[in-house]
């Protein structure tokens, strides 16, 4: 009996994405083509299924991508607790035989509607390697916890990083490996590459060694610092762990299988001695399998999780590449190559499948006919038209009409390009987009906005990073930041001192591995709007340890609320306190992974910040009266 034979049917979800009183969006992953029936919610109300409500794509031979999207006046009613069934003509209830997909032996899974959001969860970065524990797991057994269904979160928020495509651990990629094979994902072709196509990927052990070095494109131009001119032949992938870069389509939706579900797991074999390795290696190896071991344990409580709370997305870099867009000059390097430009697009292809299309389905109706095409013929030219059409795209931003209204930014395709030097960073956002945004503020008494990364930074480390940017090395220290960019940072600046800003104005970040929060109000303003910056990150990640207390010290001293060097920045308009972590005042970074959770008052304030750890310790960000 081969190991495909074993496939279970259900690969991965179900996941509840846009869910509110007009939408019902749900996506899944099954090793089987499906007749699918209908929806019933409540055991009772029967929605028929056909070809205007289900999307459906054949990823390959065991693999079938279904997302179920009805959308209906009043399709529930506010507050109304809703059981789900997805019927199949041969299966039946899909989800009836998975084990512990649900809360307290409840019979299907089931959700809340919530037009009011009076809590939800958010957070970034979650990479399945690294150390710290995972706070979807916590979640989860917070909402375990929970007697009361009215007590749950009205969404998780999920602002970044949700996979990393560009640093792959080798277990991780054997894994993948694997599952290209168990499912028969498609092959590809590729261009200017040193290999043809992706079945000629080798995924041994020893081959990972020197992948990057034998696989990426490197540039074909001088890079120049002020001082001197550096190397032609650099690699065009400037993270310092794209060893493994994923490059293929497949190895793509293998990553996402992988993350979301245990099932897969269930049939895949890491060799935890693998030949070809010297004794470093090894180690190394192993280390990261035993993270990969301890985050696969988890994974049955995340899909449980992500089954009952409507999940929203939105990419950041490394949900397609490090530094995706982060300079203009970066941007010719990487797009003006065909392979490096095909792998973006392969990473762009992901993100859209699985974490895109499910926050606002109606917005993609002019790319899914295009990734039916591709996945039906695997042709290079549906390939290359796919992803030209997924880099003109400008729909990736997204607003739910909730209470308060929540705004979802694209900071990473809609960029500011710096007009004096094009290897200094980009605008997070161009005019065009700001305006957008302005616009979408106009008539709001209170707002949440998600933005990728922190408008209101730690100010010590974005001086390092101008420092670092005037040396020609803005691509080694990460250096964007909504301040990076001075066009980019007055117009955003404007917003907020606009008369019209709403008065309650709640930004929810991620991206830094760190987690702060502040309370913002403009200078010399009777009736200032109260602004709060919430950022929590990362999910399943953090800052070195070592690194964050000496730039936490240095921000301290030298940007105290008090400091003359305040007046020095863009935001000396800006009065910044940092809540205090659970009331000590000192530090106010917090470094432990963890998921945040917010609960806001009637007028959109919020009421309570905390952030769950992946350890079962919880912070709550008190506000500073001193």
């Amino acid at each position: 009996m081969t190991r495909s034979s074993l496939l279970p049917l259900l690969l991965t979800g179900p996941i509840l994405r846009h869910c509110d009183s007009h939408h019902f969006t749900l996506n899944f992953v099954t090793s089987q083509a499906l007749s699918l029936e209908s929806v019933v919610f409540n055991d009772a109300s029967n929605h028929p299924l056909t070809r205007l409500n289900t999307f459906e794509l054949a990823l390959g031979k065991q693999a079938f991508f279904y997302q179920i999207e009805l959308a209906q006046t009043d399709l529930f009613t506010d507050n109304q607790v809703v059981s789900y069934q997805i019927i199949d003509a041969v299966h039946g209830d899909l989800f009836s035989q998975i084990d512990q997909l649900t809360y307290h032996q409840q019979a299907q899974p089931q959700f809340i509607v919530k037009s009011k959001i009076d809590k939800l969860l958010h957070g970034s970065c979650r990479n399945p390697h690294h150390h710290s524990d995972d706070a979807l797991v916590t979640a989860d057994n917070n909402i375990a916890s929970l007697t009361d269904i009215q007590q749950r979160p009205a969404l998780i928020m999920m602002s970044g990083d949700q996979v990393y495509v560009d640093d792959i651990a080798a277990p991780m990629l054997s894994a993948i490996g694997q599952v290209i094979n168990l499912l028969g994902l498609r092959d590809e072709q590729f261009m200017q590459a040193p290999i043809a196509s992706s079945h000629d990927i080798p995924y041994q052990a020893a081959t990972m060694i020197n992948r990057a070095s034998n696989l990426l494109p490197r540039t074909e131009y001088p890079a120049k610092l002020p001082l001197y001119r550096w190397y032609i032949n650099h690699p065009i992938f400037t993270s310092s762990a794209a060893q493994n870069h994923l490059v293929s389509v497949a190895e793509v939706i293998a990553l996402y299988l992988l993350i979301w579900s245990p099932e897969l797991w269930r049939l895949i074999e890491i060799d935890p001695q693998p030949q070809g390795l010297n004794q470093k290696q090894l180690e190394l190896w192993q280390k990261q399998l035993t993270y990969i071991n301890r985050f696969v344990a988890g994974l049955t409580q995340v899909r449980r999780l992500l089954a009952h709370i409507p999940s929203y997305m939105i990419f950041d870099d490394h949900d397609v590449t490090d530094d995706w867009n982060l300079t203009a000059k970066w941007e010719y390097a990487a797009y003006e190559h065909p392979f490096s430009k095909q792998i973006i697009g392969n990473a762009l292809i992901g993100y859209t499948l699985f974490q895109g299309l499910g926050n606002q389905p109606q917005n993609f109706s002019q790319i899914k006919p295009l990734l039916s095409q591709f996945f039906e013929s695997g042709q290079p030219q549906e390939q290359l038209q796919l992803i030209e059409q997924l880099f003109k795209f400008e729909q990736w931003h997204y607003h739910l009409d909730t209470s308060p209204k929540l705004i979802v930014l694209d900071t990473r395709t809609r960029r500011w390009r710096s007009e004096a030097n094009l290897a200094k960073p980009s605008g997070l956002m161009d005019w065009e987009a700001l305006m957008d945004l302005q616009h979408e503020l106009i008539g709001q008494d209170k707002i949440i906005i998600v933005s990728p990364s922190p408008i209101f930074g730690v100010k010590a480390i974005e001086a390092i990073q101008r420092f670092a940017t005037f040396w020609g090395a803005s691509l080694f220290v990460d250096a964007e930041n909504w301040m990076a960019h001075p066009g980019a940072a007055e117009a955003l600046l404007s917003i907020f001192l606009h008369r019209k800003t709403p008065q309650q104005f709640v930004i929810l970040s991620g991206d830094v591995h760190y987690s702060f929060s502040y309370d913002i109000q403009i200078r010399f303003r009777n009736q200032s709007p109260h602004i709060y910056q919430i950022t929590c990150s990362g999910i399943k990640n953090q800052f070195p340890e070592k690194l964050l207390p000496i730039f936490e010290r240095l921000n301290r001293y030298l940007y105290a609320r008090k400091s003359p060097l305040n007046w020095f920045t863009k935001r000396k308009r800006m009065s910044i306190r940092t809540r205090l972590p659970n009331g000590h005042k000192k530090p106010q970074l917090v470094n432990n992974s963890g998921i945040g959770e917010v609960s806001f008052a009637e007028n959109g304030a919020p009421k309570q910040i905390l952030v769950r750890h992946g350890d079962g310790s919880v912070t709550e960000f008190i506000a500073n009266k001193s």
